[in-house]
């Protein structure tokens, strides 16, 4: 919302997460994650859940050396930021998140290994080493 009054809505309509009812945009949550100095870079995708709809989970690059209180807080901000029903079901520290060569992070290519689906054309993706630790994230 802008000093006038005005709302303007971030991101693209079919990025649209509908979680328990309500509707938000990655970008939203990702601006809360990086608005508080804790995550350099953020990436919200929407899960499958068998409650909600849809969970969200959101991959986060560190600033600094993460530690137990972190994910506490980044998952504090999004709660305050949207309300309860957007609280991430996981707060996942990567060290690189997957982009194109315009630096547009593959939120498809995320969501897809986080839900053990096939990861489709990753021709577009000029850093594949970081999916393997994506992949051994998601094992544990």
């Amino acid at each position: 919302m802008n000093a006038d009054g005005f709302r303007f809505i971030h991101g693209r309509s079919d990025d649209t997460l509908k979680i328990a009812g309500k509707r938000t945009g990655p970008a939203e949550i990702e601006a809360l994650l990086t608005a508080t100095g804790l995550a350099r870079e953020a990436a919200a995708v929407g899960v499958p859940d068998p409650v909600k709809g849809q969970a969200i989970v959101c991959f986060c690059v560190a600033r600094a050396a993460e530690d137990t209180t972190t994910a506490v807080r980044l998952s504090q901000a999004v709660t305050d930021g949207l309300g309860t029903a957007f609280r991430p079901q996981r707060i996942v520290f990567v060290p690189d998140l997957p982009k194109t060569r315009s630096m547009k992070i593959m939120r498809r290519v995320l969501r897809a290994i986080w839900c053990g689906e096939p990861a489709g054309d990753l021709s577009a993706l000029t850093n594949p080493g970081c999916l393997d630790g994506i992949r051994a994230l998601r094992e544990r």
